[in-house]
């Protein structure tokens, strides 16, 4: 309801997902119908991603259990933790091997988005702040700003190779505001800073005169907590600068 879409839109619009993301799924709508009447109470791995993917909330959030990793036994008799195939690793001189583009440490938490760009119209520089919700699976990260942070929706796209993130971002403006509900995409690079709590690189995105722009984009950490009480905290415009 809040999408503002049937079970056959919702179903698709999963499947879909699942496709970007490389992991597709067979989403429909007697699937749909089954979560929402709570015959499935922990979707499997890949429903799980598109679900968090479409909607912009964590799996928890949507009223899910989250699932329990399966332990593995190892031939040796030592146990382990065996949900997807291991990365591919790259040995480094001072410890164990690292997963190739995946992060050290995981992005999924709350954080404040913030861009600058420039209105030729107005002939003056603004920027853009949204409070986001940041979900990482593997080396995808999705963003998805809170409704109450802004009246221009804001969705990024992105894909974590060490510590440079690129991807793609939307955003619609507001109706009522000075771009009349337009909407505009664009490509973003980001590098994180070794402390893993901001990402600050450039945007790219075309104008109204068809004019490719870009400007400097960060996003600053706030919470590593994605229930529903933080992100009830953070569902409001950011404090001025």
């Amino acid at each position: 309801m809040g999408l503002l879409m049937s079970q056959d839109d919702f179903a698709r619009a999963l499947r879909e997902a699942g496709d970007r993301a490389g992991v597709p799924n067979d989403a429909n709508k007697r699937l749909v119908q089954r979560w929402e009447a709570g015959a499935i109470a922990s979707p499997r791995p890949a429903y799980a991603r598109a679900l968090e993917a479409v909607t912009g909330l964590p799996i928890a959030s949507l009223g899910f259990t989250v699932a329990v990793p399966r332990v593995r036994v190892s031939d040796d008799g030592q146990g382990g933790h065996d949900l997807e195939a291991p990365v591919a690793a790259t040995p480094v001189p001072n410890g164990g091997p690292v997963p190739r583009t995946a992060p050290v440490g995981n992005y999924s938490g709350v954080w404040l988005s913030r861009y600058e760009y420039y209105s030729s119209g107005r002939s003056d520089t603004f920027t853009g702040r949204h409070f986001v919700v940041l979900l990482q699976h593997g080396d995808r990260l999705t963003v998805r700003s809170l409704p109450g942070s802004s009246d221009a929706p804001l969705t990024m796209d992105l894909t974590v190779d060490g510590n440079v993130i690129t991807g793609t971002w939307v955003e619609q403006t507001a109706p009522e505001g000075y771009y009349r509900g337009a909407r505009y995409h664009g490509a973003i690079q980001l590098l994180a800073e070794p402390t893993g709590r901001r990402l600050a690189g450039k945007w790219v995105g075309f104008g109204k005169e068809m004019d490719v722009n870009t400007g400097p984009w960060e996003l600053v950490f706030q919470d590593a907590s994605t229930n529903k009480a933080t992100l009830a905290r953070y569902d409001r415009r950011p404090e001025p600068e």
